[in-house]
């Protein structure tokens, strides 16, 4: 862990094995587990779980309770009834490209990558590949349009509650 990482509150969080770059902030009641990665200038919002395999690379945003997945099969115990333990089942690895944003409470299903640059909206599903700058919301996850022209209007806020709601995400 890089020697600038800021913790609010070290005592709320769990970090173990895990490599955490230079100028990231991490929030409360967060875990990194051992294996992933989190470049540097991220930020990891309260309440998060970030799992075994999950790289996230440079400038990303994790929102409030954002959890990521790492195994597609979950299973408690092998077929001999013994609880599973490391090694007794498949890590699948998750890529997060730089200046990606995660909203909060999203879910990212192992195996997938979120391309540079884009969003994935509050609640969603990550099930698939998201291409760069996509924006997408839902469950499943589905494009709905592309970062770089929302966020060049004022009221992009507004137009995707409108997009959300006319998929039936919204009442």
């Amino acid at each position: 862990m890089s020697e600038d990482v800021g913790i609010t509150y070290p005592d709320l969080v769990n970090l173990y094995g895990c490599t955490i770059g230079s100028g990231t902030t991490i929030g409360p009641f967060v875990e990194i587990q051992k294996n992933s990665t989190i470049g540097d200038r991220c930020k990891i919002s309260s309440h998060s779980f970030i799992c075994e395999g999950v790289t996230i690379e440079d400038e990303v945003f994790v929102g409030h309770g954002v959890m990521f997945t790492n195994g597609l099969v979950p299973q408690a115990t092998n077929s001999d009834g013994s609880l599973q333990r490391d090694g007794d089942w498949e890590c699948t690895p998750t890529h997060v490209r730089r200046r990606a944003g995660i909203g909060s409470n999203a879910t990212i299903i192992c195996g997938v990558t979120i391309g540079e640059g884009a969003v994935i909206g509050a609640g969603a599903v990550v099930t698939r590949d998201v291409p760069d700058f996509a924006l997408v919301v839902g469950v499943p996850a589905r494009v709905v349009g592309d970062v770089r022209t929302h966020r060049a209007k004022p009221d992009h806020h507004n137009r995707l509650r409108n997009v959300a709601r006319a998929m039936g995400e919204l009442q």
